[in-house]
């Protein structure tokens, strides 16, 4: 096996429109397609990350919730790379998220932060 990169990460909201939102307007993400698919009541919504990776939004009736926060087995954050943190920390403060302490990872030196998706799901601000 030969992995080339990373396509795609997907994620399943409780609350579809409010996921598609905060993911498309409030982070900024482009939305590359959106499908309603019937026979599984559940949406579908494409989300471009600069880079070629997308994020693949999913709306299930009755999902369960997540176990922990955020040390349950499987994933445990979504990391995203920004070129100027303090702007990007004041811009989704200006859109009422709240976002921890800016911390310095003490292996790498670089900062970084962390805020919550509306279903809690910790989403990583990683200064390059």
């Amino acid at each position: 096996m030969t992995v080339s990169g990373l396509h795609h990460i997907a994620v399943i909201c409780s609350d579809y429109a409010e996921s598609k939102r905060f993911y498309s307007e409030t982070l900024g993400l482009r939305i590359i397609s959106e499908v309603y698919r019937a026979e599984r009541e559940s949406y579908k919504l494409d989300l471009e990350i600069p880079g070629g990776v997308q994020i693949e939004l999913f709306s299930f009736p009755a999902a369960p919730t997540r176990l922990s926060y955020p040390e349950a087995c499987g994933l445990r954050h979504l990391a995203f790379k920004v070129s100027d943190l303090d702007h990007d920390v004041a811009d989704l403060a200006g859109k009422g998220v709240s976002v921890e302490e800016i911390r310095t990872d003490p292996l790498t030196g670089k900062r970084f932060t962390f805020f919550a998706d509306p279903d809690g799901l910790p989403i990583e601000l990683y200064e390059e």
